[in-house]
């Protein structure tokens, strides 16, 4: 659902902020529930890990559809999932 590009900067930040966090745990391309969204004037700052660098890009596709007019600051970071080990000792 593409936003309107005047409507994104006439909304107050906070929710602005929570419809953006909504839209990344929603989106079936991030579904992303532990990105935060932060608002710092008319920037968009993301926050958190992901498993890719794909996903992280894709973050900012989802943000870029309902806030096309606002410039995206992205500290997301990429994560390498943990390989599957040996047993775990767990002391006896």
């Amino acid at each position: 659902m593409p936003g309107n590009p005047h409507s994104s900067r006439q909304r107050p930040p906070e929710y602005l902020a929570a419809e953006l966090h909504r839209a990344l745990a929603e989106d079936p391309r991030t579904a992303e529930q532990g990105v935060q969204v932060r608002i710092r004037g008319d920037v968009v700052v993301l926050d958190g890990e992901v498993s890719t660098a794909q996903r992280r890009r894709t973050l900012e596709d989802v943000v870029h559809d309902i806030a096309p007019d606002l410039p995206i600051h992205n500290d997301v970071h990429v994560t390498a999932a943990a390989r599957p080990g040996g047993s775990e000792d767990l002391g006896a």
